[in-house]
């Protein structure tokens, strides 16, 4: 975590202005060519709002949803706020509205929103409402910045804040692949993660200049679990690979690393590696993954946020709500420095990327993004960073 006496001269081309106040711990939308969106700066606003600056910003989130949602979108407001409380001299407004998570209140919002002169929004959370706003959003030149995990939703002017499976794995298998790991095996979830996944894991380790000598998928059942980790477990003992690679967390993880230790394989006779979901007790607590590596955020920023938005709200924060909070900061950021351009493509997709809670991050012209993730090692029953996460991208997006 960058407190803020080290925030303060970060990389140039940050947004350091907006993000500096995250660490004080203690346009374009689809066109791309330049200018900014049409807006109506004076039209009234309805509803429930934050702030009172002259640069208006929607907030869409499911407030009203059922279940666990509306506790995560009350969550993810109040970061929102938080943000604009340590952003002091902040002149944005944030417009927020209740998208109901459906598509069809996702698009009721977002319309809602434009007309009341929102030159960015984000949100929302749920993949189906995304791509309901997008298409209003394109209509009005309007950039988003959404909460989903479906990279599917992602497109230009349409960017994911959200933690992507290839941030993971390229972080992970780089790593491995730096360590002098080559010839890997992947156990995949047979879903729709796993498909990405395992994509993203083909990718990486090519361009790391290894193999993946086997990809075994299992359904989420014990003996299709102890079936494929057993076929894994023959590779290893062979010899063929040097790393095995298990994405899944939870029970999932602990119960294949357990199988193939009742076949032979012990922690340190091959690498385990996992994603950013292995950030669980569970895995920390399983002795036969000791010594596996994952990838994740400097888990100390958001310790810090958390402490503060326990102080502010009376409650622990959910744990992706540094999104709101680092989409809040942004946009703050963005309107005190770039003036017309704020929001625009150009501007949004900074290859030198921005600083957040989480650590540095970078929305590719795509709309997906990268970030920089530190990795950890389990070990004694806890998660130990032995890679610091970087604090800017030193190459361009793509190489």
């Amino acid at each position: 975590m960058m407190c803020a006496a080290r925030v303060r001269s970060v990389v140039a081309l940050l947004v350091v202005g907006a993000l500096a106040a995250l660490a004080g711990c203690n346009s374009t939308g689809f066109s791309g060519a330049g200018g900014g969106p049409r807006i109506q700066t004076n039209a009234p606003v309805t509803g429930q709002t934050i702030g009172t600056g002259s640069v208006r910003i929607a907030l869409l989130l499911p407030l009203s949803a059922t279940g666990n949602a509306g506790q995560i979108a009350q969550t993810f407001r109040n970061a929102a706020d938080l943000a604009l409380r340590d952003f002091k001299t902040s002149d944005i407004q944030i417009l927020v509205k209740d998208d109901l998570g459906t598509p069809d209140g996702g698009r009721a919002a977002a319309t809602e929103a434009i007309s009341e002169g929102a030159q960015l929004i984000l949100g929302p959370l749920f993949a189906g409402s995304v791509a309901a706003v997008s298409q209003v959003a394109r209509a009005s030149n309007i950039p988003v910045i959404a909460f989903s995990t479906d990279t599917t939703q992602a497109a230009q002017g349409v960017y994911l804040l959200s933690f992507l499976p290839q941030s993971d794995v390229d972080r992970i298998i780089g790593f491995a692949a730096s360590r002098g790991k080559k010839s890997f095996a992947a156990l995949i979830p047979n879903n729709a993660y796993g498909t990405v996944i395992e994509a993203a894991l083909q990718r990486a380790v090519a361009n790391a200049g290894g193999r993946v000598m086997t990809s075994q998928h299992y359904d989420l059942d014990k003996l299709s679990m102890q079936q494929q980790a057993n076929s894994v477990a023959t590779l290893a003992k062979s010899g063929t690979i040097d790393s095995i690679f298990m994405p899944d967390a939870g029970d999932a993880a602990p119960f294949l690393a357990q199988v193939m230790a009742a076949d032979g394989i012990k922690p340190g006779s091959v690498q385990y590696l996992g994603s950013g979901q292995w950030d669980d007790p569970r895995i920390a607590g399983e002795s036969n993954l000791t010594g596996g590596w994952f990838p994740g955020p400097d888990a100390s920023g958001f310790n810090a946020f958390a402490k503060r938005y326990q102080a502010a709200f009376g409650a622990a924060p959910y744990r992706a709500a540094t999104l709101a909070y680092d989409a809040t900061s942004l946009a703050a950021g963005l309107s005190a420095r770039f003036g017309d351009q704020r929001f625009s493509r150009q501007t949004l997709t900074n290859p030198n990327g921005f600083i957040g809670v989480d650590g540095a991050f970078r929305f590719l012209p795509n709309g997906l993004n990268q970030r920089g993730l530190a990795v950890y090692e389990v070990k004694n029953g806890q998660s130990v960073m032995i890679d610091p996460a970087p604090k800017s991208f030193a190459k361009p997006p793509g190489t």
